[in-house]
């Protein structure tokens, strides 16, 4: 018995292909920096997820601050990192009951603790990993690449530094004022580098370093089948 095929061409066709192949249709959420997130940043990651029919999800990193445990100043009348990360863990929580599948790229907040671990010679045996502490089942990775495209978090530069590097489409996240999506083409190549936005609050006392920085960029990306990539910027 074959497969029986509709006969179309051009662009109907290229659409039946990208449909029937289930190309990955890849959500890219910002910067979380838990608990300090945004009101609403939330749903607008899961309406985004909804209207371009996405099938993966890749969080860019910084799903905590431990702004209690900073290398930087900390807020005396901040709260303590036991209720801060108490408090984060139940952001993080919605999170992961909404993707229960997805791919974290390590930011360098969330990896605060381990270094400091690190410094005091605490043996890797001691320490629990991010799912244990979070209550999560997710793939935590420095890197991930799907369909050609490189996502990290971005703390080696921005995401067009990354791509003309490496000669290699990239996703970043990190820098929270950026959210754009660029092009470079050449004779032989077609790469885009992607810097996605935030959902971090400003007004938040973890924030404070920033307040005289530009305003934040509040939003993700989606990536389709690494041909294509959309930022995505909240309404304020």
């Amino acid at each position: 018995m074959h497969e029986e095929r509709p006969r179309l061409s051009g662009n109907k066709l290229a659409a039946y292909n990208h449909i029937t192949k289930q190309e990955k249709r890849i959500l890219v959420i910002g910067d979380l920096h838990a608990p300090f997130e945004l009101d609403g940043y939330f749903d607008f990651c899961k309406e985004t997820y909804k209207n371009y029919n996405c099938n993966q999800v890749i969080f860019i990193g910084d799903i905590i601050d431990n702004h209690y445990s900073s290398f930087h100043t900390t807020d005396p009348d901040g709260m303590g990192g036991g209720d801060e990360l108490s408090h984060a863990i139940n952001d993080v929580q919605k999170w992961a009951i909404e993707f229960p599948v997805a791919d974290v790229l390590i930011g360098n907040h969330d990896r605060i603790i381990m270094r400091k671990a690190f410094d005091s010679a605490i043996p890797k045996v001691w320490i629990k990993s991010y799912n244990d502490v979070l209550g999560t089942n997710w793939n935590w990775q420095e890197r991930v690449v799907y369909d050609g495209v490189q996502f990290t978090h971005g703390e080696g530069g921005t995401a067009r530094t990354r791509a003309k590097n490496d000669m290699m489409s990239s996703v970043g996240g990190h820098i929270h004022t950026q959210a754009y999506v660029e092009w470079m083409v050449g004779r032989k190549f077609r790469i885009f580098s992607m810097q996605v936005g935030c959902g971090v609050d400003s007004k938040s006392y973890a924030a404070a370093y920033a307040k005289n920085f530009k305003k934040q960029a509040i939003g993700c990306g989606v990536v389709l089948g690494g041909h294509t990539a959309i930022n995505c910027l909240m309404d304020l």
